[in-house]
């Protein structure tokens, strides 16, 4: 989620490289790099960008989806840089779990807070196939121990065995175990499902929304850029 700040060469000239706090309030606009501000929403997500943005691209997504992962590591740093820089769209993630692992994840990342959440996120989707991996050569003792456990104790038996816990704690999360035990987070977490299915009509991940229009068929970077503004429009 880091981005540079990238200042454009007609401004500079124009402008002589005075400081922004005595540039008028136009140009101090050109300067600001929205990538740098996120914010926890009404609806759940975190979005990174200009909350004012005319255009606003929503994607629900899992973190155990690998077409997600695909998005994150090729659609998203272009879709940074080229268009939640300049402020005119605003990126909101919408965490849509559909499994025990995707919870325990979803958990940690948003447990980061708006300053690592996307950061955190971005790394499990960048380590996806390490952690799952993991998961899926349990033994079956191990899954049936699991199946015994209460609820937030069976997540902190999965953050550990996948590694999740130790990406959390080194991202800055405080206590991975108590974000775990969140019960209003969790709850949090449903509710943003029932929105998706009920109000959205979801079937799968990832899902788009453009300004609260669903994009059906659109899974992927090539098919959603055409339908995003031109850079600098």
């Amino acid at each position: 989620m880091k981005a540079r700040l990238v200042l454009g060469l007609v401004l500079a000239t124009a402008l002589g490289g005075a400081p922004a706090a005595l540039l008028p309030a136009a140009a101090q606009e050109v300067q600001k790099d929205w990538t740098r501000i996120v914010a926890l929403t009404p609806e759940g997500g975190y979005r990174v960008g200009n909350p004012d943005a005319p255009v606003k691209l929503v994607e629900y997504g899992s973190l155990t989806c690998d077409h997600c992962a695909n998005f994150a590591a090729q659609g998203v740093p272009r879709l940074l840089d080229a268009y939640v820089k300049g402020g005119r769209i605003s990126f909101e993630f919408r965490n849509f779990v559909r499994d025990p692992y995707d919870l325990t994840a979803a958990m940690l990342s948003r447990c980061a807070g708006p300053g690592d959440y996307f950061a955190l996120t971005d790394h499990y989707f960048a380590s996806q196939s390490e952690w799952i991996g993991r998961f899926e050569k349990m033994t079956e003792a191990a899954r049936k121990e699991l199946e015994s456990l209460a609820d937030a104790d069976r997540l902190k038996r999965l953050a550990a065995i996948g590694g999740l816990a130790d990406d959390a704690a080194k991202a800055g999360v405080a206590n991975p175990s108590q974000c775990l035990a969140d019960g209003a987070a969790i709850g949090q977490l449903a509710e943003i499902r029932r929105v998706a299915v009920e109000e959205h009509g979801l079937q799968g991940t990832p899902t788009f929304l453009l300004n609260g229009r669903r994009l059906d068929g659109v899974h992927n970077w090539p098919a959603l850029e055409p339908l995003l503004a031109p850079p600098g429009s």
